[in-house]
C-alpha cells in the first residue's frame, strides 16, 4: 500500500493543472508544424484531432516561431487546426525488479501477453550524466561463453565492444550465444528496428527459455516510427542503468546501433538539420556518443555493452562504422568469407581487438593469445602461395608452424551455437593449444 501511495503522489506532483496549447499549421511527412505550444526540444506532447483521438508526439525542433513535433505512431487523422498540448515531461519508463524475464516495447509496455510489471520508480530515458570520476578501472574479465572472445579478445566488466558485420553474417546468433552463456547477473537486450518475424525467433532460438528468465528484452520493429526505434535503445540503456545501480553486473546487448543512428538521422533531417557524411546529421554522432557513454564500470555496479553495427557492403571505412569504432573499447569483426567456409562464429581475429585485454587478462594469457594471433597472421600473409601450391615446405619455419597449427586453431576458434564454454576451461584449452603448436 505504501508503495502504491508513493507512486500516486509522485504522479500527482508531475501532473500539470494546465497545459500550454497550440494549433497544427502544417504537416509534411511525419513532421507536424504548429503555432505553439510553449515547449522544449525533447518534450512530450499530445495532438488531439477532431474525433478526439490523442496522438502522442515529441517536440523535435523549431522553425521560426513554430514548433516541430513528430507523432510516436502515425500522422493519420491529424488535420489543420488540431490542438497540440505540451505535457511538460520528457520520455520516461517505469523500472523495477519485476522487469526480469519480460518483453516490453520502447515505452515499457509489456507485449508478451502478461500483466504490466510492478514498477519501483519512473526514470527519464535521457539518463543521468555521470562524472568521469564515478567510473572505476576495469580489471575483472567477463566470460561471454564464446571461446574466440574469451581467449583471443578478452572482455572486462564494464567494457564497450562493437560487433561489426554485413547483413546475414551471424550477428544475431553471436549475441544469442552471449545472452545464454554470459557470467553477468542480468542481461538487457534492445532490439532496435528489428523485423517482426525475427523477434519471436530471437526469443525462442537465440535467447532460449533459460536465457530469457534472467533477461529483459525491449523491442521496436522496423515498421514503427523513428522515435520508437530510438526510444528502444534509450530504454534498454535506462533499464541497464537501473540494475547497475542496484549493484548488479549487467550485460547490455543492443542490436543494432546502426538502426539507432538511422532513426536519429530521420529525425534530424525532419527537423531541418543539414546532412553531412553519408546523409547523417551532426546530431547523430552526438547522440551516439551520449548513448555509449552511459555504460561502463561504476562504483555501484557495471554495464558491459555489446553493440552490433551493420557494415554496408562489408565496408570498414564507412563513416558511421569509423565513428562508432572510435567511441568503443574494442571491436569484433565478422567475416563473410569465414562464414562461407562454415567457420562459426565467423570472427576475423586479425581485424578485431579488445583494447582492455592487457588490463583484464594475465601475462601468460596475453602471451598465448599473441602467439596464436601471430601464427594466424603468418598464414594469412602467405595463404595465396599455399593454396596454389607455390610454397615449398621448409622455406619458412614460421609458416610451417602456422600450417601445422591451422586445423587445431580452427577447431579451437569454431563453436556450435548450443555449446557452452566456461571461462576457466577456455583458458586451459588455450594454454594447451599454445604449448602444442
Amino acid at each position: 500500500m505504501t508503495q502504491l501511495l508513493g507512486q500516486y503522489f509522485t504522479r500527482l506532483q508531475r501532473t500539470q493543472p494546465w497545459r500550454w496549447r497550440g494549433q497544427v499549421a502544417e504537416s509534411v511527412g511525419q513532421t507536424i508544424e504548429s503555432s505553439g505550444p510553449l515547449a522544449s526540444v525533447g518534450e512530450c506532447c499530445e495532438i488531439v484531432d477532431r474525433s478526439g483521438t490523442v496522438h502522442p508526439a515529441e517536440v523535435i525542433g523549431f522553425r521560426g516561431p513554430n514548433v516541430l513535433s513528430m507523432p510516436v505512431e502515425s500522422t493519420e487523422g491529424i488535420r489543420f487546426g488540431d490542438t497540440v498540448a505540451a505535457l511538460g515531461v520528457h520520455p520516461q519508463i517505469e523500472v523495477g525488479p519485476g522487469l526480469m524475464g519480460r518483453v516490453l516495447d520502447a515505452d515499457g509496455v509489456a507485449i508478451d501477453g502478461g500483466r504490466m510489471p510492478a514498477a519501483a520508480e519512473t526514470v527519464s530515458l535521457d539518463g543521468a550524466v555521470r562524472s568521469p570520476l564515478d567510473r572505476v578501472p576495469i580489471r575483472t574479465p567477463l566470460g561471454t561463453g564464446i571461446r574466440a572472445l574469451d581467449a583471443m579478445l578478452t572482455v572486462g566488466r564494464g567494457q564497450r565492444v562493437g560487433i561489426f558485420g554485413g547483413s546475414g553474417v551471424g550477428k544475431s546468433t553471436l549475441i544469442g550465444m552471449m545472452t545464454r552463456n554470459t557470467e553477468a547477473d542480468v542481461t538487457v537486450v534492445g532490439l532496435v528496428g528489428e523485423r517482426g518475424r525475427e523477434v519471436n525467433e530471437f526469443l525462442e532460438d537465440a535467447l532460449g527459455e533459460e536465457g530469457r528468465r534472467r533477461s529483459v528484452v525491449l523491442v521496436s520493429t522496423s515498421d514503427q516510427s523513428p522515435l520508437m526505434r530510438m526510444r528502444a535503445a534509450l530504454a534498454a540503456t535506462t533499464v541497464a542503468e537501473y540494475f547497475a545501480e542496484q549493484g548488479k553486473h549487467v550485460l547490455l546487448v543492443l542490436d543494432s546501433l546502426t538502426r539507432f543512428a538511422m532513426a536519429a538521422r530521420e529525425i534530424g533531417l525532419a527537423a531541418g538539420e543539414p546532412p553531412t557524411a553519408k546523409g547523417y546529421t551532426p546530431s547523430v554522432f552526438t547522440r551516439l556518443a551520449k548513448l555509449v557513454e552511459r555504460t561502463g564500470s561504476f562504483r555501484s555496479g557495471s554495464i558491459t555493452a555489446f553493440y552490433t553495427v551493420l557494415m554496408e557492403g562489408d565496408d570498414q571505412q564507412d563513416p558511421l562504422v569509423d565513428a562508432v569504432r572510435s567511441l568503443l573499447d574494442g571491436h569484433v569483426v565478422l567475416s563473410r568469407s569465414l562464414a562461407a567456409e562454415g567457420w562459426y562464429p565467423p570472427i576475423q581475429i586479425l581485424d578485431s581487438i579488445s583494447r582492455l585485454m592487457p588490463a583484464v587478462a594475465g601475462p601468460e594469457h596475453c602471451e598465448q593469445a599473441a602467439l596464436l594471433r601471430r601464427l594466424m597472421a603468418v598464414y594469412a600473409h602467405s595463404e595465396d602461395l599455399v593454396r596454389i601450391g607455390a610454397y615449398k615446405a621448409g622455406s619458412d619455419p614460421d609458416l610451417d608452424r602456422a600450417l601445422r597449427a591451422r586445423n587445431a586453431l580452427r577447431a579451437f576458434l569454431t563453436q556450435a551455437a548450443s555449446e557452452q564454454v566456461c571461462f576457466n576451461e577456455c583458458l586451459q584449452h588455450l594454454a594447451a593449444l599454445a604449448a602444442e603448436v
